[in-house]
Order: structure tokens, then sequence, then C-alpha cells
């Protein structure tokens, strides 16, 4: 590498305003895109469709508009790096990070309130007015304007009835804001514990930042032409060119990605745990997870087996613990008691990290309240004033929280726990290669487990439910992972104070438009005629959970504190281990994944990363790995490659083949 390839570039402002534009952009055709045409999501997961298609033929157009003209150096790969790092932060908040479901969560307790459930005398005194809008933009929002068809959006946007809105959209975006505030000062405050100290890696930029070094050192074309990318390229592309024809055409024969396993499986006995498993094939997947230290990628498949496995060996021994036992959760995808192990296990692993960081937590400590000048290395800002800005942020959501009914306690071990679950849910997706990752028990979970049901007030649960619900709970697309993968980005950048800006201006318009969109799209068509089917069940399943806790308020079975003190064992044993002994093949982010409902679609992919990962370094080394890699690069670009071009087809025809998990 020469040195001038090495020293960077200044980030221009030209990138930040693009990248903010095309934010912008994917946030106003999100939901018309997802939700009204059903096509392939321009979002998903933390390494989302749409912005890496699009860095993918800017990255290609940029390299040959460099070789017709040398001289004139349009945009840098770095630069392209930074505007795709936008586009990822706001198609998260487009989508399931915010929008999906948040004006629908503001709404259910007026639209589905009935005789039967007698919502409107036991739930609705209980909504405080500023957080919600007036029953009269209620029937509107769902049965969409008169003659709204027939509107452009303009006439739409002018027919909103925005003074229903005005008060709950400026009380809920306090909440917001405040919350990404601290996101982005407790990134800006452990990032140089994890990316410095710790050097973990980050599977998911490997891709990206490769085709921005390719191309500023001028050896783009030997990138993307090398010989094993090709190979890889060539097994996507064929896949889905099959299967997408397939679905327009079924006269053409589909290649199978899917397989049941579970009808090979005893119902009954120690395996009857498996009749459910299933085999998906997704190239990308394994892709990242043979990027992916081997430890992690091993641990991931494992676990979720090993999960599996003990639903059979607790039969076998006697205990059949009916799902009942769960009693009233806030979970997404809590199922059975057992998985209530992950309560203690995140609580463990977090106290694990803060551990691992407690030299590093003992410097920002004195730095934050040292009179002294404080140096600013590679982070955003200095760590003196992200450590007050995090603290004030945190005291501010308390107080949020208690303004709108809850009780000061409450909201403060709420607002703990809600930042707790998301830097160990960061650091499983960032070091773990997964592009998809959801949780199993939520924070409230947790809060009653360890603190009984008189921790919350009828009120204080609600608020905390529902503000739980808005950004805490589905992390399929949550900020803050795609903020560590933008301090990964940055730090190795110079003008870091205009990258944060771009953060921030990205935030504010991503926002704002996925708001404007999303009323739009609500009040043209009527959210009955728009398939937002999981959006209503999950919404109206937190209020119909909040009303059965308020009546029973019973404390946690036995069950659940067993579970909870075993998976808090088992962590305790594995970071241990992990900690002490330099062979230990377990890492203890695969036990965190074990029963999220990602693992059941990712396992296997992550099975086969794993294995070519081991056979190539058993029997070729790194000098193979090196060789290889680029193989499994090519099934992440041919995957997305052919992901993106199905969604471009999809726009011009009725339905879109899908190549991603929505």
């Amino acid at each position: 590498m020469s040195s001038q390839a090495s020293q960077p570039r200044p980030i221009r402002p030209r990138a930040i305003i693009i990248g903010t534009l095309l934010a912008a952009l994917i946030c106003g055709l999100t939901p018309i895109n997802n939700i009204y045409n059903q096509a392939t999501p321009l979002g998903g997961g933390h390494f989302p469709l749409a912005p890496f298609y699009f860095l993918l033929l800017t990255t290609l157009l940029a390299g040959l508009l460099s070789r017709m003209m040398p001289r004139a150096r349009l945009i840098t790969g770095q630069e392209l790096l930074v505007i795709w790092m936008q586009m990822v932060i706001a198609s998260g908040i487009a989508y399931t990070g915010l929008t999906r479901t948040f004006f629908i969560n503001l709404t259910v307790p007026f639209q589905f309130a009935t005789a039967e459930n007698n919502w409107q005398s036991i739930l609705q005194p209980l909504l405080p007015k500023l957080l919600y809008p007036e029953e009269g933009a209620v029937a509107t929002l769902y049965n969409g304007l008169v003659d709204g068809r027939r509107m452009d959006w303009l006439e739409v946007l002018a027919n909103i009835p925005w003074h229903y809105w005005s008060r709950p959209l400026l009380a809920w975006s306090i909440f917001i804001f405040l919350c990404y505030t601290v996101m982005v000062a407790l990134i800006n405050l452990l990032s140089r514990q994890w990316i410095h100290n710790e050097r973990m890696n980050f599977p998911l930029l490997r891709v990206p930042m490769l085709m921005s070094e390719s191309y500023d050192q001028q050896g783009l074309a030997g990138f993307l032409f090398h010989p094993y990318l090709l190979w890889g390229l060539s097994l996507p592309v064929l896949l889905h060119l099959f299967n997408g024809l397939n679905y327009y055409f079924p006269s053409v024969p589909a290649l199978p990605t899917l397989v049941l396993a579970g009808p090979y499986f005893p119902k009954v006995g120690l395996l009857s745990g498996f009749i459910k498993l299933k085999l998906y094939l997704y190239p990308v997947f394994i892709g990242f997870a043979f990027l992916t230290a081997r430890q992690i990628s091993l641990s991931c498949w494992f676990f979720f087996l090993l999960g599996s496995l003990l639903v059979g060996l607790l039969t076998v021994m006697g205990y059949n613990i009916p799902a009942s036992a769960l009693g009233v959760t806030f979970g997404p995808t809590l199922a059975r008691p057992e998985e209530i192990q992950m309560i203690g296990a995140y609580g463990v692993f977090a106290l694990f990290l803060l551990w691992l960081s407690r030299q590093q937590l003992a410097y920002v400590l004195r730095q934050a309240v040292s009179p002294g000048p404080v140096a600013v290395n590679t982070e955003w800002f200095s760590v003196r004033l992200s450590f007050w800005i995090a603290l004030a942020g945190m005291a501010a959501i308390v107080a949020w929280s208690v303004f709108f009914g809850m009780r000061p306690l409450s909201a403060l071990l709420l607002v703990l726990a809600f930042f707790m679950i998301t830097l160990v849910a960061s650091r499983i997706i960032c070091q773990g290669g997964l592009g998809y990752f959801t949780l199993t028990a939520a924070p409230i979970d947790g809060l009653l487990v360890l603190f009984g049901p008189a921790l919350f007030s009828k009120a204080g649960l609600l608020i905390a439910a529902v503000a739980q619900k808005v950004l805490f709970v589905d992390l399929r697309e949550s900020l803050t992972p795609s903020l560590l993968h933008a301090r990964e980005v940055h730090h190795r950048l110079g003008n870091r104070r205009l990258l944060l800006l771009g953060i921030g201006l990205t935030l504010v318009t991503a926002v704002a438009v996925s708001f404007t969109a999303m009323l739009a799209l609500c009040y043209k068509y009527g959210i009955r005629e728009l398939q937002l089917e999981w959006a209503t069940r999950t919404s109206l399943g937190v209020y119909e959970n909040i009303v059965r806790f308020n009546d029973s308020g019973v404390e946690a079975s036995r069950w659940l504190k067993i579970f909870t003190l075993v998976g808090a064992v088992v962590m305790l044993l594995l970071v241990s281990c992990y900690h002490r002994f330099y062979w230990w093949p377990i890492h203890p982010i695969g036990y965190l994944t074990a029963y999220s409902s990602a693992m059941r679609i990712l396992w296997f992919s992550f099975f086969l990363g794993w294995l070519c990962n081991a056979l190539c370094m058993r029997y070729g080394g790194v000098k193979l790995f090196k060789k290889l890699r680029f193989f499994f690069i090519g099934l992440i670009i041919g995957d997305l490659l052919m992901g993106g071009s199905w969604a471009i087809v999809g726009l011009f025809a009725d339905g879109s083949y899908q190549v991603l998990p929505d």
C-alpha cells in the first residue's frame, strides 16, 4: 500500500449532504414499498439491502469514472462508506426500528376497545392525553381519508388531521431523541474499549470496507474480478435466478432453500425438541458466518441445538412444564419457560462486559470529574462530555417517565434495563456477525421476575410497556448496533465532528420523514387495507398483557425464577472459562442467541460457515483463508445483488420474490 493511499482523505461535506438526502429517500419510500407493495424490504436487519445495493452500484460507477477521468476524484471510497452508514442508520428507523408499529401502538386502545374487553373504562383512563391522539384521528387512520386513494400525496399530507397528532408526536419525539442521544453517548464511551482494547471483529463491515479500500487504492477491478469471488458470486446468482423466475413463471424449476427436518425426529423422547427443526439456506449468512470468529460461529449453532435438546431432556426427566407457567410476559418471541434463562444470562454477560471495561470506565470517571483538558483520540467527542450527556440523558428519560405516571425507582430501573439490553444486543450483533437478530425476553420481563409485580403501578406498567414497544423490544433494526458500526468506520477517518453532525442530521431527517411517510400511507389507504397484521397483533398483545397483568398482578412462577438462576449460573461458567482458558472453544455470545427466533432461521447457515472456516484453517491455514474468503464475500455480494435486482423487478410486477428473511 502506498503512503498516499494509507493516509485518510478528509471527508467532504458533500458526502454528508448526499448521505442525508439518500437517507430521506429511503425513509420516504420504505412504507409504500414494504407495506403497500409488499415488495422486498429496502431495509431489514443490520446489513440492510438497499444501502448495500446502492453502495455496490455507486462503487462500480465511481470505479468506471475514475478510469475514464483519472484526475477527477468526484468521491472517495471512504466517503462512500460514510454515505452507506447514514443510509443504514435511516433504514432501521424507517421500518421495524421505529415506524412500523409506532402509530398502531398509539391507536390500538381506541380502535379495538369493545364492550367485551371493557377497555373504555379499564384501559383508556390510564392513557396520558399528551402521549395519545384524540379519538377523532383514529377512525380515519384505519379507514383512510374520504377519496384518499384518488388524492395525490400532497393532498393527502394537507388533509391529515395534524392537530390531533401534534401533541403526541412532540411528546414521543422528546423520548425518542433522548434515547438516541444516550445511545450515541454510550457508544462513544464504550467504543474505545471494544474497538481498540478488545479489538473486536466486525464481520458485517468486512465487505463494505474491503470494497472501499480497493476503490481508494485503485484495485477495485482486481477485487471484484478475483476468481474465488466470481465463483462465490455465481452460486447465489444462479440460485435466485431460477427461484425468482419460478416465482413469476411456475414452469421454471426451483432450487430448494428450505428443508423441513422436523418430521425425521420423534414427537416424544429425548429428541422431541427438534420436531420443528428447519434448515434454511441463505448464502449471505453463510458468508458472514465464515468471516466471523470461528469460536462465535460454532457457539451460535451449538447452543441453538443444545437449547432444542433441553426440551426433550426435561421431558425424559419427567419435568413437563406447561407454557402457562410463563404467566404474563412481554417478550416478543417468548414461548416456553426455559427460555427465561436469557434474563439471567443477559444480566451476567452485561456485568462481564463492565468488568472487562473496568480500566476504561475508571479512566472515564477520572476524566469526568477532573478539571483539566480532555484529549479526543478517535471518539466523536470527549469522554467527559459523553459521560455527562449519557447521565443527563438517562435522568431526563427517567423524568419523562415519572411525568407520565411511573414511580421514580421503577423508571430508573427500567431505563437501566433498556440500555443494558440494547448494549448487550449490540455486542452480539456486531461481534457475532448477526445481520438478523431478535430478543427472546423483554427488559420488563426481567424486571418483573427480579422485583415482582409491585415494582410497577398500573399506569407505570402501561408507560413502560408502550415505551418498550417503541424502541427496545424488536431489535431487528435497532439503532445502537448501527452506531457501533459507524464508530468502527469513523474512527479511521478525519474530521469526526463532521461525521457526528452527519449522524445527527440523519437521525432527525429519518424520524421526521418516516413519521410523515407512514401517516400519509395510512391516511391514503387506511390501515385496514394495508397488510399490517403482524404490527397490529403485536401492538394489541402489549395492551392485552397490560390489562391481564393489572388484573392479576401474579408473582413470577417458581419455574421462571429457577430458569433465570440457571441462565445466570451457566453464563457465569461460560464467561469464566472463556476468560481464563485460552483453549476454551465456546463463546458466551452463542448462549445469548440460543432461543432467538432469528437463530431458528440462521443456525444452519452458521453451521456451514463455521464448518468451511474450520476446514480451511485446519488444512490450508491463513494462506488459504485469505484466498477462500473471497469466495464467501462473493456469496454475500451475490445474494444482496440478486435481492436488490428482484426488488426492482417487484416494483413493476404483481408481487415480489424475496431473497432475504423479513
